[in-house]
């Protein structure tokens, strides 16, 4: 599967996103259920599926969709 796949998938799953989803307008207490305890749920399942630990302040800075592929990024995850 590729990165994108898999990282727009766990954006669908973490947030029950229905289709269509514009997944650049995606960010952090604006987007239904990406608060505190879904934030976490997303940084565990990208972690997990990517096979990397992220820095605490990755986990800060990962404020939206787009922030997040640069982040991923950093690790060596091509997203695009």
């Amino acid at each position: 599967m590729d990165n994108i796949v898999t990282y727009q998938n766990i954006f669908r799953e973490v947030f029950s996103l229905k289709e269509p989803v514009t997944f650049e307008s995606l960010e952090y207490q604006t987007t239904e259920d990406w608060d505190s305890v879904g934030h976490m749920e997303l940084i565990t399942q990208l972690e997990n599926a990517f096979k990397i630990s992220m820095d605490m302040d990755d986990v800060i800075d990962f404020g939206s969709y787009l922030v997040g592929i640069q982040i991923l990024e950093k690790y060596g995850i091509d997203i695009a």
